[in-house]
């Protein structure tokens, strides 16, 4: 019999991922200190690939200890630019100062996923993304933004690539799940040969 899934993440898009992918899943969100986590691992100069991880492993390990027999899955997102790790913008000058700093250069995006089943790990990976953004002029980037805050305010890089956000791009390498936030083709894979969905 399989295990009930848990997705230990608030994040729209993560969910209509799953639930697109035919994956039945309840979900638990997750209550910790990312900021405290990511800002003791800067300190220590930790890799983006190693933030993302210890984030996504810390959300799925809270809410697995309260959920015995359950699959829990934490995701958690890392954006990394010239070796600065950037952070959710808390408001419109961090925004559009994180535009800037994006505007015609590269960066990379870590997306971790890590499965625990009462209270210990059972799986994980970090998928890469790297993502090269055109050189837009101001007066665009000034536009795009207020256009599209509403929607973007929450993003790390201030764009979502099924919106708008994918005109600021001149090219993208990686997956397009890893993207968006989730590994869901190797998160799937996990799932289909552990049993709990059908293969």
């Amino acid at each position: 019999m399989s295990a009930p899934i848990i997705l230990a993440s608030g994040s729209e898009i993560r969910q209509l991922l799953l639930r697109n992918a035919g994956v039945s899943f309840d979900v638990q969100v997750a209550r910790v200190d990312e900021e405290a986590i990511k800002a003791a691992m800067i300190a220590e100069k930790a890799p983006a690939n190693d933030i993302a991880d210890a984030l996504a492993e810390a959300k799925a390990r809270k809410v697995s200890q309260k959920m015995p027999g359950a699959l829990v899955i934490g995701c958690d997102q890392v954006l990394e630019c010239g070796g600065a790790i950037l952070s959710k913008p808390e408001n419109r000058d961090m925004a559009r100062a994180q535009l800037d700093q994006l505007n015609d250069s590269s960066h990379k995006l870590l997306s971790a996923a890590v499965i625990y089943m009462d209270g210990q790990p059972q799986w994980r990976h970090v998928g890469t993304a790297r993502l090269t953004m055109r050189n837009a002029s101001d007066g665009y980037l000034d536009d795009y933004l207020a256009r599209n805050w509403d929607s973007i305010q929450t993003s790390v890089g201030c764009y979502k690539l099924e919106e708008e956000g994918v005109r600021l791009f001149s090219r993208i390498e990686g997956d397009y799940f890893t993207v968006l936030g989730l590994p869901l083709t190797e998160l799937l894979g996990y799932l289909t040969v552990r049993g709990d969905l059908a293969g």
